[in-house]
């Protein structure tokens, strides 16, 4: 029995004295960030050629080399880069701007 609570005192104290860092936790607020959904900044649509995104969006500032299998190409302009799939549009994201605390 004395060995018992030799090795469980021990380990409920550590158990005990561990608790307030699981219990600390941090919040995590952007604000003003711009928004990678149909209401933030207009960009090209899922599923739009090449041609028809330079068409309306105009050229890019540089066009990366298709990487893989399928071939992905990306497209960047000044405030989101457009993902391609072959030719066709499968994912456009906003660029991340820092903000100065």
């Amino acid at each position: 029995m004395s060995t018992y609570k030799a090795f469980i005192l021990p380990v409920l104290l550590s158990v005990l004295c561990g608790l307030p860092t699981f219990a600390a936790a941090e919040t995590l607020s952007i604000i003003d960030a711009p928004a990678n959904s149909t209401t933030g900044i207009p960009r090209p649509g899922r599923g739009m050629t090449m041609q028809q995104v330079e068409a309306a969006f105009g050229s890019p500032r540089q066009k990366m080399a298709p990487v893989g299998e399928p071939p992905i190409t990306r497209w960047v302009y000044e405030q989101y880069t457009v993902h391609f799939e072959h030719d066709r549009v499968i994912h456009s994201a906003v660029h991340h701007q820092m903000q100065k605390p």
